[in-house]
């Protein structure tokens, strides 16, 4: 049996490619924007504060100032992907740039008091910086897939 023409040409576009980069751009975009105020800079300090790869970050910075920082590289990271839809240099330096976001907080369900409910046994109930986090395991593939397809645009293969 023959596919019809219309779900073809669905297989063959780049739609797929196209919406992980624009949702992508859309969450560096909206939460780098959130880290220009004081609530958001309240909210993160027990997660940096408890990160081995974050807690340098507020003797460094200051709480507000490490949550300007984190703004600063969503909003490059958002802006890479943005570039990338035409440049795809910029389009892999916004998905390493992606991925290693995404990796960094996924360590933050290790790191962070709380992550595991005590009330119903510890793992695997998910606490509630757990239950936030998890969701960035489908960022990272996103980023992912964004990183392998954006290499194939820059260096394709020869064959």
């Amino acid at each position: 049996m023959t596919r019809p023409a219309y779900l073809d040409a669905f297989v063959r576009s780049s739609l797929d490619i196209t919406l992980l980069r624009l949702s992508l751009i859309v969450i560096f975009i909206g939460f780098g924007y959130t880290k220009w105020f004081a609530y958001e800079a309240q909210a993160l300090i027990p997660l940096i504060d408890n990160s081995p790869l974050l807690s340098w970050m507020h003797p460094a910075f200051g709480i507000q100032g490490a949550s300007y920082a984190l703004g600063v590289a969503e909003w490059a990271i958002g802006a890479a992907l943005l570039i990338g839809f035409w440049q795809p240099r910029w389009a892999v330096a916004g998905a390493i740039g992606s991925a290693i976001t995404y990796l960094t907080t996924l360590t933050l369900i290790l790191s962070t008091p709380g992550g595991w409910e005590s009330s119903a046994g510890g793992f695997p109930a998910m606490g509630s910086s757990t239950s936030f986090l998890i969701k960035d395991a489908v960022l990272l593939a996103a980023s992912v897939v964004l990183l392998k397809h954006d290499l194939q645009r820059t260096c394709p293969t020869t064959a």
